[in-house]
């Protein structure tokens, strides 16, 4: 089984910054992509940025050239820096890997972790 925790959430006045870590955990044999989503009630899930195993990066364009995803794969974390942070940033972020593990066989599965709140106040 395959743990992803999440922590650095917090509240912050807008103009803060922020940084989130996930750490991955268990039976893990190798982690492929990895990315941030966030949830505001009332509104759909939103894809923040992901990185690839090779280190190829993606954002959303609300938070391009104030976030940035980063990932330390000896430590199996992932990391979202925020910067400038905004009153619309205010969300519960999760942290998602896309990780291959060793059960009967060899198999990729998608896991989330549990959230971390993030509060922007203007």
């Amino acid at each position: 089984q395959v743990q992803l925790v999440e922590s650095g959430g917090g509240l912050v006045q807008a103009g803060g910054s922020l940084r989130l870590s996930c750490v991955a955990s268990g039976s893990i044999i190798r982690i492929n992509n990895m990315a941030w989503y966030r949830l505001v009630p009332g509104k759909q899930r939103e894809l923040v940025t992901s990185v690839t195993g090779g280190g190829n990066t993606n954002y959303a364009e609300s938070v391009k050239g104030r976030f940035t995803i980063s990932r330390d794969n000896a430590k199996n974390t992932v990391y979202l820096q925020m910067n400038n942070l905004k009153p619309e940033d205010t969300a519960v972020y999760y942290c998602n890997a896309e990780v291959g593990v060793m059960g009967n066989g060899y198999y990729t599965a998608m896991y989330w972790g549990q959230g971390t709140q993030v509060t922007v106040s203007s």
